[in-house]
């Protein structure tokens, strides 16, 4: 699959690549609305990652299995790095998000997420030798100067164990940036369908197993809504995402589709007003502006 399009398209389908794309966006930073509401429920985050696999899990498992039956077979090692990657980038990182938005403001936690990037340039600087530029350690310091402001306002509101939440909240977005740098020459290789499927598949069956080892079976009955919004954070706000950013990927090119993205924290605050009650204040609105330009900035050429 290309990373940018391989010729001019008419505006018609330009905008419908860039709606695909903002979609895409918007229904992936929706799972932290769809959590808080099932923490409604006498549920935990070992549970809500269980459930949103087990809902998932069968599409991902079809177009594995068509991949298998479409593609050459993948040699050992890459079938290991899949595995590590699938653990790291979609069952370590889903677990940690989850838990920490038991804690801390969605709002908070989108923002904390948007830092993948800078993360993954600061990975590259550390072990990669990469050098960083000016514009981007101005990107950085403009997007951490926004998570400051809306921490500090959340610690003021008093909230309860928002160090904890924002820590186990970074801890996903550090994991993301691995598994964005190790997938780098292994999706060149198998394509991102595949690796997407195979990785989900993995991760699937981390979390389903998990849930297995530490909750007892009796857990799997729940209220009614749990299922429905299980089966909302299942298909909606993971199986579509993944597949409306491939194929925003595919029509529009990757740096657009990745600065459509963008909307995806002031998505997931206005959300959160709207459907949970958290309040939008300036020094959000603020943090929030910061994160975006600092984001932009990073996606500039040097």
């Amino acid at each position: 699959m290309s990373t940018s399009p391989a010729s001019p398209l008419p505006r018609s389908a330009y905008l419908g690549g860039l709606a695909i794309a903002v979609g895409g966006a918007v229904l992936f930073s929706t799972k932290a609305i769809v959590a808080k509401l099932l923490y409604q429920y006498p549920v935990d985050a070992v549970t809500v990652i269980a459930f949103r696999m087990i809902f998932s899990f069968p599409v991902f498992a079809i177009i594995a299995c068509w991949q298998m039956r479409t593609e050459p077979p993948l040699s050992w090692r890459d079938r290991w790095q899949l595995v590590g990657l699938g653990l790291v980038g979609y069952y370590l990182s889903s677990y940690f998000d989850f838990l920490g938005l038991q804690y801390i403001s969605v709002g908070l936690e989108r923002l904390i997420l948007f830092l993948t990037p800078t993360f993954v340039l600061l990975i590259s600087t550390v072990y990669l030798k990469h050098t960083i530029s000016r514009l981007q350690w101005l990107a950085l310091l403009t997007s951490y100067c926004g998570i400051v402001l809306v921490f500090v306002h959340d610690l003021q509101s008093g909230a309860s164990n928002i160090v904890l939440g924002s820590t186990l909240v970074l801890g996903s977005a550090c994991s993301y940036a691995v598994y964005l740098l190790g997938s780098g020459e292994l999706v060149k290789r198998i394509g991102a369908m595949r690796l997407v499927s195979y990785a989900m598949c993995v991760a699937s069956f981390a979390c389903i197993a998990q849930f297995f080892i530490l909750r007892p079976v009796g857990m799997l009955i729940q209220p009614t809504p749990v299922y429905g919004w299980s089966l909302v954070n299942g298909i909606f706000c993971t199986v579509l995402p993944v597949f409306m950013t491939m194929i925003a990927v595919e029509r529009i090119g990757a740096p657009v589709a990745s600065q459509a993205g963008m909307i995806g924290p002031v998505s997931t605050l206005f959300l959160g007003a709207m459907i949970l009650g958290e309040p939008i204040t300036g020094w959000q609105l603020a943090g929030t502006g910061l994160v975006l330009t600092g984001i932009y900035l990073l996606s500039k050429k040097k």
